[in-house]
């Protein structure tokens, strides 16, 4: 694995190629003497690679920067709520070097489209979502909701395959509202008891932690967290509806 690799704070697999290859190897390029600018080993991701914990954060972190620059600045709350999951998940040392990279990434313009489909080539379905829900703590870490940033997220979720219904869930985790719960459930108040413990289930093994802990225990844990809001919401509706 090149010196570069302990930048992203794991293995790479898949990130190495397509657009998000050259990418990192333009920002390195300018981070780095000693590195020719754009030669970050770019070639054409073989659409065969399973997703490791490097690819998953600079994926994070490439988006991260297109949803913080969405609405035109960017907020001092987005980066630290990032930098939180950072050190959290690689500790203050690796932290700062992700942000530099972050930093870094923020100043590059780059094709959205070519981006999200290669995410939506490697990535699994149940990585999709956590990704959106970590990208939807970014765009709200300042507990304010930015039109630009949110249609941005809606775009990118569609772009990498999430269906809409799943976005919908998602977004309902952040922002409440009397029918919340049901989104996040996917189904709706006219739906029967029967039908809401049958979302529920389908629900919880498409959100459960498992499916992502290959990439990491703060990621798991931050899977945990939002598998913790779809029960919340599932009990809100039982304890309303008086379900037992």
């Amino acid at each position: 694995m090149p010196k570069y690799a302990k930048w992203i704070g794991g293995g790479l697999g898949w990130a190495l190629g397509g657009p998000i290859g050259a990418l990192l190897g333009f920002v390195f390029g300018s981070m780095f003497d000693s590195m020719n600018s754009g030669q970050l080993e770019y070639k054409p991701s073989d659409g065969d690679r399973t997703t490791q914990t490097g690819d998953f954060t600079v994926t994070l972190l490439v988006l991260s920067a297109a949803v913080m620059k969405a609405d035109g600045s960017v907020k001092r709350a987005e980066l630290d709520y990032l930098k939180r999951f950072l050190v959290q998940h690689f500790g203050a040392g690796e932290a700062q070097r992700q942000i530099l990279l972050l930093r870094e990434l923020l100043k590059q313009e780059f094709s959205l489209t070519e981006v999200t489909q290669q995410v939506d080539r490697h990535m699994t379905y149940a990585e999709k979502l956590q990704l959106l829900h970590f990208l939807f703590g970014i765009s709200l870490a300042d507990d304010k909701q930015h039109p630009a940033e949110l249609g941005l997220l809606e775009r990118i979720s569609s772009m990498i395959g999430i269906t809409a219904g799943d976005y919908a869930s998602v977004m309902a985790m952040f922002i409440k509202d009397a029918s919340s719960a049901y989104r996040v459930l996917e189904t709706s108040p006219n739906a029967t008891d029967e039908e809401v413990k049958k979302a529920y289930r389908a629900m919880a093994n498409k959100f459960h932690p498992d499916k992502v802990a290959h990439l990491g225990a703060e990621v798991q844990k931050a899977a945990h967290e939002k598998f913790q809001q779809l029960n919340a919401a599932y009990q809100e509706i039982k304890r309303q509806r008086g379900i037992t």
